[in-house]
């Protein structure tokens, strides 16, 4: 028997599940998440593998999904110092690099400059690259940065100037150098991309230390022969080496699992996902069993970034969110929460906070510690309590919506306790078993991805052609990432008009995903 091993950390709790080879759930724990992370995060894998349902030498592959990404760049903690190259000069001059980042944040670039060259929409070069200038550059700062971006203009139609440029920073930093093209990271659009391919290479320290300390904790506790995964925002896994490269691609994996998650136990593939933690919920939207991607830039840290991410709304509601109830009668819910201190200081764990779980025990939503200790809380301020929340829920949902028809909602998260069972503009409202540890479930059970974007001219090669050769690339993305070529198929397909370009220009866009091989 062949097992899997599901860890997701979330701001209040850390899940880890064990599923067995025909995906069924054999183990589930759920233990407060630590201030250092790695320390809850060893305490649920330890608690997990004590269960006794799966022999260690059994798990032959482990799933993390971790915060450690978007914690680092919120809090501005473990950046490392960037290089930051830009090729397009004179043409993006008008610009610098990073003109609308927050001050506290710019600090991370130890030193950016522009040099000639870069492309047209079309593929032709604006101006040949500038190999001396970019020599010079990399020589400059070298012994300053162990990590440099670089990024061009239309550099994901042709990226040969880029790889030049990476290739002339090894020569000059050392094989050493961690290296972040912006063709490999972000969409069209040279200044988000350009944003996230910074932040990629600043959170070069922070990958390296959740995927190092991941494989060696694991090492420790006797799982010696398990290949380790990643989970990243699009609702698929990358490998260690990949992590490594690619750190931002790990932002916002958090819902995107709970969704995969809920999606899998439920057997729903098109539906609202409402996950509550303790502190937040997230509420997202299913396509075909996988998130659906924002079609907007993203905001990350105060920074606007277009590489893939989840089109998820986040709201101050949760488990441990703290029920408030002011001079005239009326009742507050959040944004502020206990978080993961809820088992001290929640009425219903002997403390003294009344929290939204507090709510939902007295209302007998739910059976969690002490109902007596909240048996004297009056049911008219629970009652208007529970009103807020649901109207913070539905409003959540109404923003997730397409068309103004009543959807499935599934929800999924520890703190689902406090959502009422009907909720205006839902069709019906389920919740699935295990869906407490949705999240960890979504990590374990996800698939691979193959991932593939190209502005192309039905001018000159015909629709059903182009689509045919992106997806072919897209499947080749997919088996590198050890996707098994029977299982792989297409999830999304876009072929978008691009009406500001002469012709008949379109952006291809093609997501396949299969299981691990």
């Amino acid at each position: 028997m062949n097992y899997r091993l599901g860890i997701d950390v979330g701001g209040t709790n850390t899940d880890a599940v064990i599923i067995d080879e025909k995906l069924n759930v054999a183990s589930q724990v759920k233990v407060p998440t630590t201030p250092d992370v790695y320390t809850g995060i060893m305490n649920a894998v330890r608690a997990v593998l004590d269960s006794g349902r799966a022999d260690r030498r059994d798990i032959t592959m482990a799933m993390l999904g971790t915060t450690q990404c978007t914690n680092a760049i919120v809090e501005r903690k473990n950046l490392v110092p960037v290089g930051v190259l830009r090729i397009g000069a004179p043409a993006t001059a008008g610009i610098q690099p990073m003109t609308d980042w927050p001050d506290e944040l710019k600090k991370v670039v130890y030193r950016s400059t522009i040099v000639r060259g870069g492309y047209e929409y079309d593929g032709k070069e604006l101006n040949p690259l500038d190999e001396d200038a970019v020599r010079a550059f990399f020589s400059d700062i070298k012994g300053h940065v162990d990590s440099v971006a670089i990024s061009g203009v239309f550099s994901t139609l042709r990226n040969e100037q880029e790889a030049r440029a990476g290739e002339i920073a090894r020569q000059v930093l050392g094989e050493d150098v961690h290296i972040s093209l912006s063709s490999e990271i972000g969409s069209m659009g040279l200044i988000e991309r350009e944003n996230a391919t910074i932040l990629n290479a600043a959170l070069n320290k922070v990958a390296k230390a959740f995927t190092e300390g991941f494989e060696k904790s694991l090492k420790e506790e006797g799982l010696k022969n398990v290949s380790l995964y990643l989970s990243q925002n699009d609702g698929t896994l990358m490998s260690l080496e990949e992590a490594r490269r690619y750190p931002v691609l790990t932002i916002a994996c958090g819902p995107t699992n709970s969704i995969r998650g809920a999606s899998y136990l439920s057997r729903i593939s098109n539906a609202i996902i409402v996950d509550v933690g303790g502190t937040t919920t997230d509420v997202g939207a299913l396509q075909n069993g996988f998130p659906r991607e924002s079609g907007v830039a993203v905001t990350i840290g105060g920074v606007r970034t277009n590489f893939r991410m989840p089109d998820v709304g986040s709201i101050g509601l949760g488990g441990g969110s703290i029920v408030r109830v002011r001079d005239d009668g009326s009742v507050t819910v959040g944004p502020d929460s206990v978080g993961y201190r809820i088992t001290e200081e929640a009425l219903v764990f002997g403390g003294s906070t009344l929290t939204a779980t507090d709510v939902a025990v007295r209302l007998g939503m739910a059976e969690i510690g002490d109902k007596s200790r909240v048996a004297s809380l009056d049911e008219g301020i629970a009652v208007r309590a529970m009103d807020e929340i649901r109207n913070k829920v539905e409003e959540a949902i109404d923003s997730m919506k397409l068309s103004g028809s009543d959807v499935t909602v599934v929800l999924a998260g520890g703190g689902s306790v406090i959502i009422p069972a009907s909720l205006r503009g839902a069709a019906e409202v389920i919740v699935p078993p295990h869906s407490g540890c949705a999240n960890a479930i979504g990590s374990a059970i996800s698939k691979v991805s193959g991932y593939y974007e190209k502005l192309v001219s039905y001018d000159e090669i015909e629709r059903d052609q182009a689509i045919r050769l992106a997806t072919n690339e897209a499947v080749l993305e997919a088996l590198k990432a050890g996707a098994r070529s029977d299982s792989v198929e297409v999830v999304e397909l876009e072929d978008v008009p691009l009406q500001y370009y002469p012709g008949n220009m379109v952006r291809i866009r093609i997501k396949v995903a299969g299981d691990l091989a």
